[in-house]
């Protein structure tokens, strides 16, 4: 998979549909919601590229792309997990 350039996404862009996309990391959320074929998430995706890894994501979309799952988004956040991305936070202690 090769990653788009600026000047790949800018010659994409379409201000009249693409109205919440201005930053490269909303771009590739947006891409991910595409290639999972789940665009109903796209606000999701763009956070998990917000806050995630670059490297994590692409190694669980490239898992769920070679596979020939029905719903690609679970597989792909089953992944992530897998991949140590969804580590559970501590529990604030009760005084």
């Amino acid at each position: 998979m090769a990653m788009q350039s600026i000047k790949d996404i800018l010659n994409r862009f379409n201000p009249l549909e693409d109205k919440y996309v201005s930053r490269e990391y909303q771009s590739f959320g947006v891409y991910l919601s595409q290639k999972l074929m789940d665009e109903r998430r796209k606000s999701l995706y763009i956070k998990l590229a917000k806050n995630t890894p670059r490297p994590l994501l692409e190694e669980a979309l490239r898992y769920v792309i070679d596979s020939n799952a029905r719903n690609k988004g679970a597989l792909f956040m089953w992944k992530l997990k897998e991949l140590g991305v969804f580590k559970n936070s501590p529990k604030p202690k009760k005084p």
